[in-house]
């Protein structure tokens, strides 16, 4: 099996090593980011037909046209398309497509496929036939995208024409082609819903287009969330115990998309992939005695964040849907007084992996490390806080992975005393504080959107857990 690779990422973005099928590589093998002058590779044709397809973010802006990619007759190659989505009814599978406007055109581009463009003189599409698979980037009434097989032309309409449609693969689009390669999310596409007071949200573009605090300062390519808010405090604690939390998130995500068509054509492919990336870095502290916990951590979201990143696979466009919740987590006795900051950089990759004959893997690998900036805790009890991320990333807005990864600080105090025969009493007092992640998450039946079989159970990803010493004490009471 033949599989090329493309990794197309932004100056400055911290890239993860792209594993093999049911393993995976160190976060800190990134590649390095793509030079001055460096260009995309034009798809190419090998020696059977079977095509290499160069894997790109789509092309943004209000002036960019709604792309949307055709396989006429469910027959030969994907082909670009002057066709639009003008309206998609989710519940009956009907829409309607018509020739976009002209002021729609965009200008050619220097790496142009000739083999999935119409031909020079070619007249205007032609309207859609029964047979034909049509993938569009987000339109009207299909705010995911839409991927569809026309199953009747209904007829004709003023705003075009009007079709019925079933939902069909990505299999029965790009074929027996291949694609390999990762797309960076634009940051300024990430739409931010705070759920608290106290969050603030910024990012870099990647050319240099910065929003938010300008004290921030974030490599190009990034995004940031700040949060500073209280947490419950244990009944009876003393007014200088008051419970916190406050830092910042920082997150460089990106998208990874690998197929393979091999040779069976309308079998499905032989190998593919879904995942999201990134560097992950965090500054963040934990103050305070926070309340007793009821045997459940209370987790508090702080912030919602979606995006639907249009990524180019050759000629079809691919929609990704990325959400992130970020929370805080706090578990306590309510005795053990903390204060502690840290800083957090890393970086986590969370997927699913196919491969014929031995169906969809889960892959996760998160390879992060701590500094304390400062550590004690006060008094007997434990405490531990979390400030972390679930995320979730699918196809045309279809949920395939999920995944929840949790930096945290955990903080335990402990007292012994001891008396003799001759009246003399000692007290020691011990305490240690411990940086960790957790790692967990499952693959979705959804990802049956390349055209594998469909997943029957929840597949999960397998927990990761590692915890490192911060900062340790001793003392006489």
């Amino acid at each position: 099996m033949r599989t090329l690779t493309r990794r197309l990422l932004l100056p400055g973005l911290t890239a993860l090593a792209l594993a093999g099928t049911g393993c995976s590589a160190p976060a800190d093998t990134a590649t390095a980011a793509a030079g001055p002058g460096s260009a995309a590779t034009p798809s190419s044709a090998s020696a059977d037909g079977e095509q290499e397809l160069e894997v790109n973010a789509a092309p943004q802006g209000s002036t960019a046209p709604t792309p949307v990619a055709r396989t006429r007759g469910g027959r030969g190659r994907p082909e670009k398309s002057s066709l639009e989505i003008a309206s998609y009814d989710r519940a009956s599978g009907r829409a309607v497509i018509s020739a976009a406007p002209p002021s729609h055109t965009a200008p050619p581009s220097r790496t142009a496929q000739p083999s999935h463009s119409p031909a020079p003189g070619r007249p205007a599409d032609r309207p859609v036939a029964v047979g034909d698979v049509i993938a569009s980037a987000p339109a009207p009434g299909a705010p995911d995208g839409l991927l569809a097989k026309v199953t009747e032309v209904v007829g004709r309409t003023e705003r075009g024409t009007e079709v019925k449609t079933a939902s069909t693969t990505l299999a029965s689009v790009l074929k027996d082609d291949r694609a390999d390669g990762k797309v960076p999310v634009d940051p300024a596409s990430v739409s931010v819903v705070p759920l608290m007071k106290g969050v603030t949200f910024s990012w870099a573009r990647s050319q240099g287009v910065r929003f938010g605090p300008q004290g921030a300062e974030l490599p190009l390519g990034n995004l940031r969330l700040d949060v500073n808010a209280p947490v419950t405090t244990a009944k009876g604690a003393p007014a200088e115990a008051a419970a916190s939390v406050s830092g910042f998130v920082q997150l460089a995500p990106q998208v990874e998309f690998a197929y393979d068509g091999g040779k069976g054509a309308g079998t499905g492919p032989s190998s593919a992939f879904l995942g999201m990336s990134g560097a992950w870095s965090s500054q963040w502290a934990l103050k305070g005695r926070a309340a007793a916990s009821t045997g459940t951590p209370r987790r508090i979201p702080f912030a919602k964040l979606h995006s639907a990143p249009v990524i180019q696979v050759g000629p079809v466009p691919v929609v990704v849907n990325l959400d992130l919740t970020c929370y805080l987590q706090v578990e306590a006795d309510g005795h053990a007084t903390l204060d502690v900051q840290q800083d957090v950089k890393g970086g986590f990759r969370v997927g699913g992996s196919y491969a014929v004959g031995n169906g969809w893997s889960p892959v996760s690998t998160s390879a992060v490390h701590s500094t304390p900036v400062h550590a004690s805790v006060a008094a007997a009890g434990n405490v531990k806080g979390a400030l972390g991320a679930e995320a979730s990333v699918g196809l045309y807005g279809a949920v395939g992975v999920t995944a929840d990864f949790a930096p945290y600080l955990r903080g335990e105090g402990a007292a012994r005393a001891a008396a003799s025969s001759d009246g003399k009493a000692t007290a020691r007092a011990s305490w240690a504080v411990y940086g960790g992640f957790d790692l967990s998450g499952r693959l979705e039946f959804h990802l049956s959107l390349f055209g594998t079989p469909v997943i029957e159970h929840r597949i999960p990803l397998g927990a990761l857990h590692r915890e490192w010493a911060l900062a340790s004490g001793r003392a006489a009471v």
